[in-house]
């Protein structure tokens, strides 16, 4: 096996790892250099599928301020986002976007040369900025991917997974990881490891996430002993392109509906009045909700979103891979109803980190959809994502600027036992119909742990899932990245279904038929593995 050493460790290599590459490595002393790994290509991530936009409070615009972007996150928040942690990402927007600027990254501008905005559900004004009409994620990370491989302080591994982090008495000394591509391992030993590995929707037999969203860093946190936070809240987006063939489903933009567009039926029937008063841009709960019963009710496995009402020109121009996506079906969207549903779009639950990045193990941070921070809280404003990783990246950089990055002189025997367990070349590994599991699993999770749940549906998820641990017998080494994978999402679906049980109440995006009710006062839900129950308390945000 290999042993090597670096400064920082980052893994995931979408817009919050890019950019934390870029910022660590502008800000930060690194005597044994900075290390970014990616288990796909560069430029391969969730974040890539963003199409809205990126909320910015800008200074420029006057119709927007810092209170009232505030107001509309804690409102759409159901009660569990933080005024804090809120406060600080809405302040250092402004900054932030101007930095992404000098690397390249470009917002749509208008004939005047400014900055152009769009609106999204349950924004009370334009604050959204969008790059390439329909494609601000792609062109995010294209531009912060070219900045990452021009840099040579930058190594960069393609192809390989984190399969364990190495950690001894609270401390997170390093990560051991897997090449797929050859099927080796390495110890990379590190005073910093930032887990940047986004969502979870691979979870999930409707998603809008890319096949790598399988909840790695999440199940690495977790069995580390680091404390998770509300692993019930899952966001469902209301509009997925009803049409499967690939690994996801996509995403048709909310800010189509921004636009104008209007939810319906197949015989052009408006529904969403019915439901809540802003109708289409209510919270995305609610209209994922209204989605999901008006298909129940019609015993039809879609809805349909009529975007006809506005401008074709306008269509063309702002929704370019959209129209492109939907005329590869057949669907000219300036004259046809798109056939959309519900699919599994966001997590917002996590590791629990303070705001600049730590978790409750030293030397282990987390950002992006990985990390809970508490901005989200109970079901996430449109856009306020990508807004967090950028932010939280920053913040994380600026952190680790005041620490010694020391790389550990001394490996503990915890650690090497860790180490040895990958080491050992007389395991013999028979292979396992990953692909049949995973289609189980994505199915219990759809129909168990999904847009509504009860006690009833959840019992019987924890039950189903137990059942699915004992075919995959896997305690820690696996044969390849698959069986990685589908270790991971067995871990954090039982997180999820356990939390889901436990919170009694509906809440945001967690709604409980038997306990429809949504109390005043709440709390948020925590979860850390057995053996590290000692350590809550020592974790301080």
């Amino acid at each position: 096996m290999k042993y090597t050493k670096y400064s920082t460790v980052i893994i995931g290599s979408g817009i919050a790892g890019l950019y934390a590459a870029l910022k660590v490595q502008q800000q930060v002393k690194l005597p044994d250099g900075i290390l970014l790994i990616t288990k796909s290509r560069l430029g391969e991530s969730n974040s890539r599928y963003a199409q809205g936009g990126m909320v910015a409070v800008m200074k420029e615009n006057k119709t927007d301020s810092v209170a009232s972007h505030i107001s509309d996150t804690i409102k759409a928040g159901a009660g569990l986002s933080e005024f804090n942690t809120i406060k600080f990402i809405s302040e250092n927007s402004d900054a932030v976007v101007k930095d992404l600027l000098k690397f390249g990254v470009q917002f749509d501008k208008d004939d005047d040369n400014k900055f152009c905005y769009t609106k999204e559900a349950a924004h009370s004004v334009r604050r959204i900025l969008h790059s390439g009409g329909d494609a601000t994620g792609r062109m995010i990370e294209h531009a912060l991917c070219q900045k990452v491989r021009e840099n040579e302080n930058i190594e960069i591994y393609e192809q390989t997974d984190a399969v364990e982090l190495l950690v001894d008495s609270n401390e997170c000394k390093g990560v051991l990881v897997f090449n797929n591509d050859i099927g080796e391992y390495e110890t990379v030993y590190s005073p910093a490891i930032i887990l940047a590995t986004g969502g979870i929707g691979q979870l999930y037999k409707y998603t809008t996430n890319p096949k790598g969203a399988t909840g790695d860093g999440l199940a690495l946190a977790y069995n580390a002993g680091a404390i998770m936070q509300d692993m019930e809240f899952v966001q469902f987006h209301p509009t997925a392109l009803a049409i499967d063939g690939d690994e996801n489903r996509f995403l048709i933009s909310e800010a189509v509906r921004g636009e104008g567009a209007k939810l319906c039926d197949a015989d052009g029937n408006e529904f969403m009045a019915k439901y809540d008063d802003r109708k289409e841009l209510a919270p995305r709960d609610i209209v994922t909700r209204a989605n999901f019963n008006e298909m129940k009710e019609n015993n039809s496995e879609n809805v349909y979103l009529n975007a006809a009402c506005i401008d074709s020109k306008k269509l063309a121009k702002r929704f370019p891979t959209i129209s492109k996506k939907c005329l590869e079906h057949g669907i000219d969207i300036t004259r046809d109803f798109i056939p959309v549903a519900p699919a599994a779009h966001y997590f917002m639950g996590g590791i629990k980190t303070n705001l600049k990045g730590e978790t409750s193990i030293n030397g282990l941070y987390a950002i992006g959809e990985v990390a809970s921070t508490g901005l989200h809280g109970g079901n996430r404003l449109a856009s306020n994502s990508l807004l967090e990783c950028v932010v939280c990246a920053y913040s994380v950089a600026k952190y680790l600027k005041t620490i010694d990055l020391k790389t550990p002189k001394q490996i503990s025997e915890k650690i090497k036992q860790i180490i040895d367990k990958y080491n050992d070349e007389d395991i013999i590994l028979e292979e396992i119909d990953i692909k049949s599991l995973k289609t189980k699993l994505q199915d219990i999770m759809w129909n168990y742990v999904g847009i509504l749940r009860n006690e009833k549906s959840l019992v019987e998820a924890n039950e189903l899932i137990y059942r699915l641990k004992a075919d995959f017998p896997r305690s820690s080494k696996c044969l390849n990245r698959e069986e990685y994978e589908f270790r991971n999402m067995l871990t954090v679906s039982g997180l999820i279904a356990d939390c889901a049980l436990s919170r009694k109440e509906s809440r945001g995006a967690h709604f409980r038929t038997d306990y429809p009710e949504t109390p005043e006062n709440c709390i948020h839900s925590c979860i850390v593995k057995d053996d590290f129950l000692d350590k809550e308390k020592n974790f301080v945000k």
